[in-house]
């Protein structure tokens, strides 16, 4: 009796045998520990401005995922942020931990080796007039930093087209309903203004119509320029005074606390 020949497998199951193969590869060597000369030898492949770009946009995530204080895996992280950056993921992810604690006071601590999960910790005590913090009632102060940072860093006033652009980047789509944000276009244009932290506005005589946003009066009060320019500088790793229209815009004082003539006369 001839023997019945084994069955091969099917091309289906070839390729999902060769895709888990190749997941695992790419796990066992984005788990592997790397020294320090392998990062800094990986940096080399990758400019300056792209390594600060994604360490930008990894707080930015960090911030916004934290909103529901949710778990944060890494495995979303590469997949929606450091992408083709594995190889320098140890100096990225450093340097979003400093930015985040040098800045906001979060702590980053991974909660699971095994599954390598993260979650972000209040390491600060804040001061009473410090209004602009995490809480109940203000949850959405990732996003909102976001987008002012944007707006200075642009000249103080930014097209609405560049704020939902921005967003999509940071996958944040004003178009699909956000499972932390809700209707995003709504929170923003709506919300943020109603708060006074945002300023939307038509832009005169553009066809078609454009709408532009500025920083509102309680952003104003509850932040300030320099803050936010020291927040981008840190991410970036420069100097505050390398932007130097930013900078000086920062260094003047809002007309409210400008001192009056008799002040500056006084010895």
């Amino acid at each position: 009796m001839a023997q019945k020949r084994r069955g091969r497998p099917s091309l289906r199951n070839t390729s999902q045998v060769q895709r888990g193969d190749v997941d695992m590869e790419e796990d066992i060597s984005f788990t592997q520990t790397q020294t320090l000369t392998q990062v800094q030898r990986n940096l080399e492949k990758h400019s300056p401005e792209q390594v600060n770009l994604k360490v930008g946009e990894l707080v930015q995530y960090l911030l916004i995922r934290d909103q529901k204080k949710l778990p944060i895996k890494r495995a979303d992280i590469v997949k929606h942020v450091v992408k083709d950056y594995k190889d320098v993921y140890p100096e990225i992810l450093h340097r979003a931990q400093k930015a985040l604690l040098d800045v906001f006071g979060f702590q980053l601590e991974e909660i699971d080796t095994k599954s390598h999960i993260y979650i972000l910790i209040n390491k600060l005590e804040r001061v009473p007039e410090d209004s602009m913090k995490v809480d109940d009632n203000t949850a959405k102060l990732g996003l909102l930093t976001v987008i002012l940072s944007l707006i200075f860093m642009k000249g103080n006033s930014v097209k609405e087209a560049v704020i939902w652009e921005t967003l999509r980047r940071l996958h944040v789509d004003p178009g699909e309903r956000h499972e932390d944000f809700g209707d995003v276009r709504k929170l923003v244009t709506d919300e943020f203004v109603k708060q006074k932290y945002l300023e939307y506005n038509k832009i005169p005589h553009t066809d078609p119509p454009e709408c532009e946003f500025r920083w509102g009066p309680r952003a104003c009060k509850e932040t300030s320029k320099m803050k936010i320019l020291d927040f981008v500088s840190k991410i970036q790793q420069k100097e505050p005074k390398s932007w130097i229209t930013q900078y000086k815009d920062a260094q003047e004082l809002p007309k409210s606390q400008a001192p009056t003539a008799s002040q500056s006369a006084r010895p």
